[in-house]
């Protein structure tokens, strides 16, 4: 059942400095959604009103953010949201947050999988061969789905490799990445236009949604910061403080890609593009080569999305093992690189099967994942609050909102934020989800439910509840 982990398995190593952490939260936000998403967003709310949601969503996810970072630093712990949840509220509350943010994390890992061959087709127009099947209307080829299912293979090797490794791989592609938004903004000032920015505002307030409601997927990424707090190697105060700057630092990127994007092209162009954003560095600069140039930039977001949230999912999954929340197999380190190797083989093997359900799931892994998260983020705030209450002696290297109750606003606000988003996929709403989206969620949910009822019951939430369940766990299998 996993009772003996601390004792018998190797730990989790110190090997990440300031530059890795900042390159592993920053790199999770900034993943393929801004290459394929932002002329939607564009059509769909304006320039100006797209630039209004994502500053709106921005300040939602720095808000929430806060709470993170304040309860990251106090508890630098493998697991972020599961040790957080478990200390306020308890174990199965706990397993619930956890198995929400890890639904979040699959979903776009997944994502991320079947996002490369769409990427990759834009630059080698041939790349479908051998048909396979076809999947709501959209052909799935061989040769297409084996672009994403041989890099699941890779970024898997190179996480179980050892996190030192992905961290250096993702400072390198998270470089590449800023230097190719700085090609956009130089574009945008040499080849863009304020006219083509028109309209400014289009469609009110449900344009203003329907972009507000893709922020959890794009912000989802800071809290790969808190998971990976074990692994990391400076003060508790500074992960902290990393968790807020690498918001702040995905708003402007987004921001700017927003700008850039509306000043190359017309609205009525820009409804005809195939991947807006690459189409319209290649209009500012008169050239194709500059369109795949920016296409390469969207390969590097999809692989520190990538590379970061499957080190979050495994980092999470190995802290539910340890707490005997999910099967032992999941909390075992890699006697050599001192990784969650079984996990990180888990989290793949969904990552390489998903480009075989064709280019339409990407929609719904968008929109299956968006739920847990804001679910978990809610979750978070709430247990702030509570330890806020309950535990104001606790130890805080950083403590938001100063002395006062300015830290009481701030979780508020995180909670109040994160049920308004959350209410936004409801039937009804200017964002409801469609039926695939839902049919994800729930399956992921039915599978957490066998595993909801492993936790034991009645166990009060504190410092040493993990012990508890642990101690509970023992027992059960000795009368078993």
């Amino acid at each position: 059942m996993g009772t003996s982990l601390h004792e018998t398995e190797p730990s989790l190593k110190k090997v990440l400095g300031r530059i890795d952490v900042l390159a592993l939260g920053f790199g999770a936000m900034i993943g393929f959604g801004w290459v394929v998403l932002t002329g939607d967003w564009l059509i769909n709310a304006g320039t100006l009103g797209s630039v209004l949601a994502m500053l709106t969503g921005g300040v939602i996810m720095a808000v929430v953010g806060l709470t993170y970072a304040e309860l990251c630093a106090a508890m630098p712990k493998a697991g972020g949201e599961h040790n957080y949840i478990m200390r306020a509220m308890g174990p199965r509350t706990s397993f619930i947050g956890s198995w929400a943010i890890i639904g979040g994390y699959v979903t776009i890992v997944a994502f991320e999988a079947v996002a490369l061959p769409r990427t990759v087709q834009y630059i080698f127009p041939d790349l479908s061969q051998i048909h396979l099947w076809t999947v709501a209307g959209f052909d799935v080829h061989l040769t297409w789905a084996l672009v994403g299912a041989v890099a699941a293979v890779v970024i898997t090797w190179i996480n179980i490799r050892g996190v030192k490794e992905a961290g250096v791989v993702q400072t390198f592609v998270v470089l590449f990445l800023l230097a190719i938004g700085l090609v956009m903004i130089a574009g945008s000032f040499t080849g863009g236009s304020v006219a083509n920015m028109e309209p400014w505002i289009n469609n009110g307030m449900t344009g203003f949604f329907a972009v507000l409601v893709v922020v959890p997927f794009l912000f989802i990424g800071f809290d790969v910061i808190p998971q990976s707090a074990e692994e990391v190697n400076i003060p508790a105060k500074q992960i902290g403080k990393l968790v807020v700057v690498s918001v702040v630092l995905a708003t402007i990127w987004y921001l700017m890609v927003v700008l850039t994007t509306s000043s190359a092209m017309s609205a009525g162009d820009l409804a005809q593009t195939d991947i807006a954003t690459a189409d319209a560095v290649g209009a500012m600069f008169g050239s194709d080569i500059m369109a795949k140039i920016l296409i390469a930039g969207g390969i590097a977001g999809i692989l520190t999305s990538w590379n970061s949230l499957l080190m979050g999912a495994s980092r999470l999954m190995y802290s539910l093992a340890r707490s005997g929340m999910l099967p032992a197999w999941f909390g075992r380190l890699h006697p050599k690189y001192h990784t969650p190797h079984n996990a990180l083989l888990f989290i793949g093997a969904l990552s390489f099967l998903a480009p075989f359900g064709g280019a339409e799931m990407l929609g719904w892994l968008v929109d299956s994942g968006a739920p847990s998260i804001v679910l978990a983020y809610t979750l978070v705030a709430i247990s702030f609050l509570i330890l806020r209450r309950r535990e104001p002696a606790m130890d805080r290297p950083l403590r938001i909102g100063g002395r006062g109750n300015g830290g009481i606003i701030i979780g508020i606000a995180a909670a109040v934020f994160g049920l308004a988003l959350f209410s936004l996929y409801m039937p009804g709403m200017p964002a409801a989800l469609g039926l695939e989206p839902w049919a994800l969620f729930a399956a992921w949910w039915v599978v957490g439910l066998v595993f909801f009822f492993r936790v034991p019951a009645g166990i009060k939430a504190g410092p040493d509840a993990e012990e508890h369940v642990l101690a509970r766990l023992r027992s059960r299998v000795r009368q078993g």
